[in-house]
């Protein structure tokens, strides 16, 4: 077969030729010639149809979702998915062709999704921008326009007209490089017909950042089918893949370079009136409140330079007034990470973000701007008098990220004013990989106190995707410099159809201090790693399935080995999307300081003490297409001293298209040996989510938590008035769980208008 695949790769088919007319005979005079795999055609069929080729167009496209227009009718139809999920050597079970056109403005997709019966019943959990997951049917697109296969544009619709649109990192290694926190301003329409549905988007060139005068970018075409629980892709992505993988994208050629004109100024101001109730103790049996108001204003700037910078301005902004973190269980020793959801950190976020491995961040956003009262334990917003970034590309593989920021002081936590600056290089190097180097600065206004570090990384990605990783140096400056206060290592990602190794070995020096960044802690080496079979049954409701084996080792100067876990796991998932996992750990742990297990205040465990404990360990993921579904992990056996029985899970009651009923729990049965404290920890979070429309939601989400003695409640209306445009209002308040106190509450109406000049 490979002269074959040689003849086909080798083709030169001129713009105006329409490669898919020929796809069907080329496949048959192979099959006629020799007895080939239903595999190796479809690969065939894949390499042949190498790219889209889109023509300009002067006819005005009317973004309503019904493909009337004759431009769709003379434009390349980019059909052949190929599956992703199920397997990914067959074609689509349900036909489906994108069309793509482009004028001075904008970049026009449409599309048409056929289904394999008739009157088809899609899956939505809402009518609520920016779905994700199993249970929906979409089509998205995927637009690398620097064709790096590293960074990419992602915008998204369901058959119910929802929008979606995101930032893909890192290549799209794991599902996680997705996010959809992004925000921007597009239009889109879908329309429902009896054995089909379609779509058309306007993608204005102004929301993406590319090379003035490109006549080709990367693209990929991919498809959501809840009906055959089916993934599939214009390009082929191998299944042990996510769909929003990169390496895999193809061409898509303009018939006249694009270059983006005139001004490219938006404006996102803000204004923000809120009252606020907070507790005055005069003693422990008599409580006052103080009802305080303010207005609040300012606003945002985004202004590209060129086609491929962009600066981002902020003036008094109010960033953690309408979100609420979704509170967990703390037994680890550690801080827990929280995500970025901020629009001014998000776009080229990586570029910051990414330096280090997991657990040890040179700079980490959420350092700016929310801050802990160690007073309450909750998370607080800590004024940003401005800020600028600057980020984008220089040039085809060089990029470039300059931020700077003041916070203001808190003085009833004795927090001083901040001010907070970071540079980060990027250069492209070889198909994939890339070289980075980063450098952050914290200094306290009005004193000599700082922070700073220095890091570099080397990020590793093949053509194939078969490789992933990289190698990563960094070093601490402050006034009490010492020798050990570097980080250094390395991780490797090792990924075929039937294996997977992940591997990383790292150290961190006892005073490596990223003040600016994420370090779960300090002066310790570290392996982990982990190893994974997959098997692919035939004619099976199995889909895949395979046992693993998973470690990390913690050793630490001059104490020897203080942590370890090993872990035997078996994994089934299956062609319905239900996935099972069970799992046997044996813990040892030898501490390094006094540690409550609970971490409630309870009687502690001395330092120094060495434990070894087992568990069991099971989850399971429901079928997300079902109304009801479910997502749930179990564990139970020994922990430290004692025992531990646990159950995690989130149900969620979907009445499409305009809601869901859904619950957290984590109950968690600790039991020790006196004098340590026993107890059962409760934290429940029933959450009601409504979509009246399209553009009016209405949530109301209460968190019960023991172990931080908080109820929390959290109700928010969200209008979308406008593209990227929302009025807010929002109830919070904050209650101690033992005896119903109040914490403090506050009412926020808060506007944000996108204007773009």
């Amino acid at each position: 077969m490979l002269k074959y695949h040689h003849l086909i790769q080798n083709l030169n088919f001129g713009p105006s030729m329409k490669k898919g007319s020929l796809l069907s005979v080329i496949a048959l005079l192979i099959c006629i010639n020799e007895a080939v795999s239903q595999e190796s055609v479809n690969s065939m069929i894949n390499l042949l149809d190498t790219g889209y080729f889109a023509k300009k167009t002067t006819e005005h496209i009317k973004v309503d979702g019904y493909i009337a227009e004759q431009t769709w009718e003379k434009a390349q139809k980019a059909t052949n998915f190929i599956q992703n999920f199920p397997v990914d050597s067959l074609m689509s079970k349900s036909k489906t062709e994108v069309m793509v056109t482009y004028d001075d403005k904008h970049l026009y997709v449409a599309a048409r999704m056929f289904n394999t019966v008739k009157n088809q019943q899609y899956v939505t959990p809402s009518l609520k921008r920016d779905f994700r997951g199993e249970a929906n049917d979409a089509i998205v697109v995927s637009i690398d326009p620097f064709m790096d296969r590293m960074n990419s544009f992602s915008f998204g619709i369901n058959p119910f007209g929802v929008q979606r649109e995101g930032l893909v990192v890192n290549g799209g290694v794991v599902s996680e490089d997705l996010s959809l926190s992004w925000d921007n301003k597009w239009q889109a329409q879908a329309r429902i017909h009896e054995d089909y549905w379609t779509m058309e988007m306007a993608i204005p060139f102004n929301t993406i950042r590319f090379r003035n005068g490109s006549n080709k970018w990367l693209v990929n075409f991919y498809r959501l089918d809840s009906h055959n629980a089916e993934r599939s892709g214009w390009a082929r992505v191998p299944n042990q893949y996510a769909m929003i993988t990169l390496a895999f994208n193809k061409p898509l050629e303009f018939e006249t370079p694009i270059s983006r004109k005139g001004p490219n100024i938006s404006l996102i101001p803000f204004v923000s009136p809120s009252i606020f109730r907070n507790p005055v103790v005069k003693s422990p049996q008599n409580r006052e409140f103080t009802t305080q108001s303010k207005l609040g204003f300012g606003g945002d700037a985004k202004v590209g330079i060129g086609s491929s910078l962009n600066v981002d301005l902020t003036f008094n902004p109010d960033f953690s007034q309408v979100e609420v973190d979704n509170q967990v269980t703390n037994l680890d020793r550690f801080e827990i990470l929280f995500p970025e959801k901020r629009q001014f950190f998000l776009e080229n976020g990586d570029l910051f973000a990414n330096f280090g491995v997991d657990g040890i961040r040179p700079f980490f956003s959420r350092r700016i701007g929310v801050t802990r009262d160690p007073g309450t334990g909750q998370n607080i917003q800590n004024k940003i008098d401005a800020g600028m970034r600057l980020s984008g590309k220089i040039g085809d593989d060089l990029r470039l990220g300059v931020m700077q920021m003041r916070t203001a002081a808190i003085d009833s936590i004795n927090q001083p004013a901040n001010n907070f600056s970071v540079i980060a290089l990027q250069q492209k190097v070889f198909h994939r990989s890339s070289i980075g180097f980063i450098f952050t600065n914290k200094d306290a206004a009005g004193s000599a106190d700082f922070n700073r570090v220095a890091g570099i990384d080397y990020n590793i990605a093949s053509k194939s995707n078969v490789l992933n990783g990289k190698l990563f140096y960094m070093m601490s400056f402050d006034p009490t410099k010492t020798s050990k206060d570097q980080a250094y290592g390395g991780s490797i990602v090792y990924n075929k159809r039937k294996f997977e190794s992940r591997q990383r070995l790292f150290t961190i020096g006892s005073e490596f201090n990223p003040e600016v960044g994420y370090l779960r802690r300090g002066g310790f080496v570290k392996y982990a790693g982990d190893l994974m079979w997959k098997y692919y049954p035939s004619k099976s409701t199995i889909n895949r399935h395979g046992p693993m084996l998973d470690y990390d080792f913690t050793h630490f100067p001059g104490k020897g080995l203080t942590d370890y876990d090993l872990n035997a796991m078996y994994n089934v998932m299956w062609k319905n999307y239900t996935q099972l996992m069970v799992r046997f750990r044996r813990d040892f742990t030898k501490l390094t300081e006094d540690f409550d297990p609970t971490n409630t205040g309870g009687t502690k465990l001395k330092s120094n003490e060495a434990f070894v404990y087992y568990s069991f360990i099971c989850s399971l993921v429901t079928d997300q297409r079902k109304k009801v579904a479910a997502k749930l992990q179990t564990r139970s056996g020994q922990y430290f001293n004692g025992t531990r029985l646990n159950l995690d899970g989130e149900m969620s009651y979907r009445f499409q298209p305009y809601g869901s009923i859904s619950s957290v729990v984590s109950l968690n049965r600790l039991r020790f040996p006196a004098p340590y404290k026993s107890l059962d920890l409760v934290l429940v979070g029933p959450k009601l989510e409504l979509t009246f429309t399209k553009s009016i939601f209405l949530s109301t989400l209460i968190q019960y938590n023991n172990q931080i003695n908080n109820i929390n409640t959290n109700i928010r209306f969200q209008w979308r008035f406008a593209p990227a445009s929302d009025l807010f209002l929002v109830y919070t308040d904050n209650y101690y769980a033992d005896n119903y106190r109040s914490k403090g509450s506050a009412l926020v109406l808060k506007a944000t208008y996108w204007l773009n000049l």
